[in-house]
This record gives C-alpha cells, sequence and structure tokens, in this order.
C-alpha cells in the first residue's frame, strides 16, 4: 500500500463545486496522467456495486460534470457518452453481492475500484478517489464528497451511475416483480413489499437487514441474464 493521507475534507463542504482544481494541483507536482474513482450502489438491496476509473484529458471540454446524483437520467447517459468518448481511458468494474455478503460493502467497494484501476488500458500516475483508500503504490488522494468536487471523479461517478442503471433494467426483466428498474435496486417501498411477498432472490444483498428480514421466504424463478459486459 502507498503512503497516501487519509481522506481530505473540502474547505467549503457547505457549498462544495465540482472542478479541476484537485487535477491541476496534481499536475502543479509533476503528475500527468490523473484517474478519477467512484463507486454506486452501495447503499442498494440488490446486485453489484459499480465503480469506475476514468483518465480525463488535460484540457477536458466536457460540461455539466458533477455528482451523478445532482445530474438527471437523461443528463447522466449524455455525459457518459461524451465521457467515454473523450476519456484518455475509462473502465468500468463490479463487487457481486455474494461478495459484498462476505466481506462488506466497504471493503467490496474498494475492490470493484481497484478492478476497475486495473482494467485501465493506460496506467495512471496519480489517483482521486471518492472517500476511500485503495491498496495500490500509485500515489492517491481520498476526497471526501469529491464526485462533488472532482471532475474525474464526478465522471467516474457518472459511469458506474448509468452502468448499474443499464444493468437495473435488465435485472428487471429477469425479476420482474420487484420493480428494480424503478428504483434500481434501494429500499423503497415497493421494493421492501416484492420482498415480503416474495423473498429475496440469488442477487439480493442477504448481509442487508431488510433482506435477511426475508431470507425465509422461497427465491422465485428468473429469466437469463446477458453478461454484464454487454449492458456497459
Amino acid at each position: 500500500m502507498g503512503g497516501s493521507p487519509a481522506p481530505a475534507r473540502s474547505p467549503d463542504q457547505l457549498t462544495p463545486r465540482c472542478t479541476s482544481l484537485y487535477e491541476r494541483r496534481a499536475r502543479r507536482q509533476g503528475f500527468a496522467l490523473l484517474a478519477g474513482l467512484d463507486e454506486a450502489g452501495r447503499g442498494c438491496l440488490f446486485g453489484d456495486v459499480y465503480a469506475a476509473a476514468v483518465i480525463l484529458p488535460e484540457r477536458c471540454a466536457i460540461r455539466g460534470l458533477n455528482d451523478s446524483k445532482q445530474v438527471e437520467p437523461a443528463g447522466r447517459e449524455r455525459l457518459a457518452v461524451a465521457i467515454q468518448a473523450d476519456a484518455v481511458a475509462w473502465s468500468v468494474a463490479t463487487a457481486t453481492a455474494e461478495e459484498i455478503d462476505r466481506i462488506n460493502i466497504y471493503q467490496a467497494s474498494r475492490l470493484a475500484m481497484k478492478r476497475a484501476l486495473d482494467a485501465l488500458d493506460v496506467q495512471p500516475d496519480y489517483l482521486l478517489v471518492d472517500a476511500l483508500k485503495l491498496d495500490t503504490l500509485i500515489p492517491q488522494l481520498g476526497l471526501v464528497h469529491g464526485d462533488a468536487l472532482s471532475i474525474s471523479i464526478a465522471a467516474a461517478s457518472i459511469l458506474a451511475k448509468t452502468a448499474r442503471d443499464h444493468a437495473m433494467q435488465a435485472w428487471h426483466e429477469r425479476y420482474p416483480r420487484y420493480g428494480l428498474a424503478r428504483h434500481k435496486g434501494y429500499g423503497t417501498p415497493e421494493h421492501l413489499r416484492a420482498l415480503a411477498e416474495h423473498g429475496p432472490t440469488p442477487h439480493h444483498r442477504m448481509s442487508y437487514a431488510p433482506v435477511r428480514r426475508f431470507a425465509g421466504a422461497p427465491a422465485p424463478a428468473a429469466a437469463p441474464l446477458p453478461a454484464q459486459e454487454a449492458l456497459w
């Protein structure tokens, strides 16, 4: 592991702005290829946690980069296309519900981010990570609320979120009774009612209390699902 500092807090936590400030600081320190990393789906009851790694060009012309939660779905889709087209490199990776249950969501999020980092076609020399610290020798900075502060982390946030949303659309076809296309696996009243009525699927996170509560109910049959990569 690198001897990197603990996650840093913004000097202005009340009014975060998504800018290239942290990227410019890293370049002034001599770093050239900066990768932003973020995850999506930590709080969901169903499915994988997704992570993305993105290396943006130094002169990034993409407008509107921000925390994916602050961008409307249509805007996220537009930005995801622009990121994939303009990035020096990008990747998306996951950790499964079984891995989440086995090692906990925090460690699974780190695992998914490390997989995304390892999958990049270009090796970065500096990392900007949303709130976590990764097991790597690459120098890194963990930023609390980094997806709302750094355009590189925001770009990763958008790719992870859109990839996971596409997967939830596909899972909805396989398990239509749960409403996954609508709530994306979060613990909404609709989702909890479906769990109470039908029990969890094999892809629910059994270590999460709302799922454990209904673990005794039989799991429903499912239709085949496309390969994960086809959803990205």
